[in-house]
């Protein structure tokens, strides 16, 4: 079975393990643990009748649900088959331009999206500009244009960028205040805020209050990782109504389902559930990075969202193997991020058992 490039791929693990998949700790999709909601679960039995209907192709009561949360009209939000779907056309409009920077290390889709559709894209890595792997790393801009760039040879009206906040796969949080120049530096502005939920919102740093001042800004959200619905597959982008429009006149009918919609519109209003991640994360990453840091070779990033990025002194693919032959757990490797490759894995934040036990088998795994 060919190795996979995402996350989360259970099948090919369980290959490897020589088991069931439902036996398998995945710790390589950084999905919440505490879900799904027992609202999202609820909404999908309620409306299991509405099957036998197509579903509203403008997706009203959710855009209007999710206007409300972000204190928008409902025609600047446009629900998706997951983000995977919307960042497709977000790559089509990036590729009309002459260059589209790229924040690295990147999502495979982010390549995926570009390369679709022919973009020109120049690459700048984090770690270059941050003169390697920095566990403390702070918010800065220079990661993006250095002097020496071929970017600069094309004008504002000419290039886009594509980012990530918080970045994937390092964790790290950039501020709002750090991004927001480059909307009037760039024709179009792509912002993947995937894992912003996972922070309180007095944490965020996102840049939907921006929106309706820049029609050049588009923002990503998914609804997938912090409510545990990956199977679900439902996100939504916040544009120019413009934009929206051309998107959505492009794409399939009814790329969102009946039970993703209702689902969506159950868990954006579930406070307690929210209320539940915030008050977890935070000590379970940091107990997670505290125990990590304790086993020799490894050197784990600080992060803002759900997952640890680590780098080891020996080869992670020996690792990933020994991890799923002899414990069931899987890890993310990073072979499919160019800039990381063989010495960086990815591990979602978990429960504190699950936790303790990747940790213990990881130790043991090292000293084989």
């Amino acid at each position: 079975m060919t190795q996979p490039g995402h996350g989360g791929n259970l099948a090919w693990a369980a290959v490897i393990a020589g088991c069931p998949t439902d036996a398998i700790i995945d710790f390589s999709a950084s999905i919440s643990p505490l879900g799904p909601p027992k609202s999202a679960m609820a909404a999908i039995a309620a409306n299991l009748d509405n099957l036998s209907h197509y579903p509203d192709p403008d997706y009203r009561e959710l855009r209007t649900a999710l206007g409300k949360l972000h204190q928008l009209p409902p025609d600047w939000i446009l629900p998706g088959n997951g983000s995977a779907e919307l960042l497709t056309w977000a790559g089509w409009d990036l590729a009309t331009l002459a260059a589209t920077a790229l924040v690295t290390p990147a999502f495979g889709d982010y390549w995926r999206s570009l390369k679709a559709f022919k973009a020109n894209v120049y690459p700048f890595s984090i770690f270059e500009a941050n003169q390697g792997l920095d566990p403390y790393l702070t918010c800065g801009r220079n990661f993006l244009l250095s002097p020496q760039s071929s970017l600069h040879s094309y004008s504002p009206l000419e290039r886009g960028l594509l980012l990530n906040n918080p970045h994937n796969p390092s964790g790290k949080l950039f501020l709002k205040e750090s991004i927001a120049p480059y909307l009037d530096e760039f024709a179009l502005v792509v912002v993947d805020e995937a894992f912003m939920d996972f922070l309180p919102p007095g944490e965020q740093q996102s840049l939907i209050p921006l929106v309706a001042k820049y029609p050049n800004l588009i923002i990503l959200r998914s609804l997938t990782k912090f409510y545990s619905l990956p199977g679900l597959r439902i996100g939504y982008a916040i544009a120019h109504p413009d934009r929206l429009k051309s998107w959505q006149e492009r794409r399939d009918p009814w790329s969102v389902s009946t039970l993703a919609a209702a689902a969506a519109i159950a868990i954006i209003q579930d406070t307690a559930f929210q209320q539940q991640t915030w008050d977890w994360l935070p000590s379970a990453r940091s107990q997670l990075f505290t125990t990590l840091a304790q086993l020799p070779g490894l050197q784990p990033m600080r992060s803002a969202a759900n997952f640890l990025l680590v780098h080891s002194t020996s080869p992670v693919k020996e690792l990933q193997q020994r991890l799923l032959q002899q414990h069931r757990i899987l890890i993310r490797d990073c072979l499919s991020f160019p800039e990381l490759g063989d010495y960086y894995f990815r591990v979602a934040v978990r429960s504190q058992a699950e936790n303790e036990q990747l940790v213990k088998a990881i130790a043991q795994s090292i000293i084989n």
